[in-house]
């Protein structure tokens, strides 16, 4: 906080909230959103239905008859020939999503990356929301903090779900004890022991343009449940660092907010961060791989 006086007694005060050490602090300049939330929506049309206009009625097809002479006796009559009206195709209407919980554009897209999952309930993959397909979605964006958590399959929901979907625990270099793993190109953490995982993959935001966070193989080499940031001047909870001023920390902003970054540090969730606390101590094996997107 920076207090400037200018003239008699004009005052003008400017707060300015970063976050990270060392190299860790997102740049207040690179959020030009104005708003939380994540990614673009993408506004995919949904598909055309193909109906076009009801066929014409059948044209009914006569068979010739032999002809024969009448007789004079008895006069000939004509049965006349009547038509079965042709009933009309109706289009069938998908059902309507239940209430309260919206279809998103992205509907199947997340089904089908739930389904690969697993551990959110069940789900149909058909692109069309249910009350069972409802539940599983907000279960998801309630454990990655999506907001809002109330099912619907936008954007940044398809996008947490297709990183997470995609995670190759088995990329990760390990070794004979804990090891904490970050798939930078993906933005994803998880942790292994020896060949197990022993927490899942999640979620994470990296360095930003012109900080990256650096791959490599590294070590946790101080740890503190509650450290200060000289540089930024802000907390940073569960603070474990591995190389320089770059470390594992609780994020301070909300996660999914792309538009802005770290100055290298590896951000996670609040709930994440406290695991990973648990899991970790000075000399925690950390390998680092990929790019992220953009840096």
């Amino acid at each position: 906080m920076v207090l400037t006086r200018l003239g008699t007694g004009l005052i003008t005060l400017v707060a300015v909230t970063l976050f990270g050490a060392g190299a860790c602090a997102f740049d207040p300049q690179s959020d030009q959103s104005g708003a939380a939330g994540g990614l673009t929506p993408v506004g995919a049309a949904e598909d055309a239905t193909g109906a076009s206009a009801p066929p014409a009625p059948d044209q009914e097809e006569t068979t010739p008859t032999p002809q024969t002479t009448p007789s004079k006796s008895a006069p000939t009559t004509k049965t006349p020939t009547t038509k079965t009206p042709t009933k009309k195709p109706t289009r069938s209407s998908s059902p309507k999503p239940p209430a309260g919980c919206p279809q998103g554009e992205r509907q199947r897209e997340v089904e089908g990356y739930l389904a690969r999952l697993g551990g959110f309930g069940p789900v149909t993959v058909d692109g069309r929301q249910s009350a069972a397909d409802c539940a599983a979605i907000k279960k998801f964006q309630r454990r990655y903090d999506i907001r809002p958590a109330e099912g619907r399959a936008g954007p940044t929901t398809a996008d947490v779900a297709r990183r997470l979907a995609r995670t190759d625990t088995g990329k990760c270099k390990t070794g004979s004890g804990t090891t904490f793993c970050v798939d930078l190109t993906l933005q994803t953490v998880w942790a292994m022991r020896g060949k197990t995982v022993v927490m899942a993959p999640t979620v994470t935001r990296t360095g930003m343009s012109g900080y990256a966070t650096p791959a490599g193989t590294y070590s946790i080499n101080f740890r503190n449940t509650k450290e200060w940031s000289d540089p930024y001047e802000v907390w940073l909870p569960y603070w474990q660092r591995f190389v320089g001023g770059i470390g594992f920390h609780e994020t301070t902003t909300y996660l999914h907010n792309k538009g802005i970054g770290s100055h290298g540090c590896v951000n996670l969730l609040p709930s994440d961060a406290r695991k990973m606390w648990q899991l970790g101590k000075v000399g925690t094996r950390v390998h680092v791989m990929g790019r992220r997107p953009g840096t």
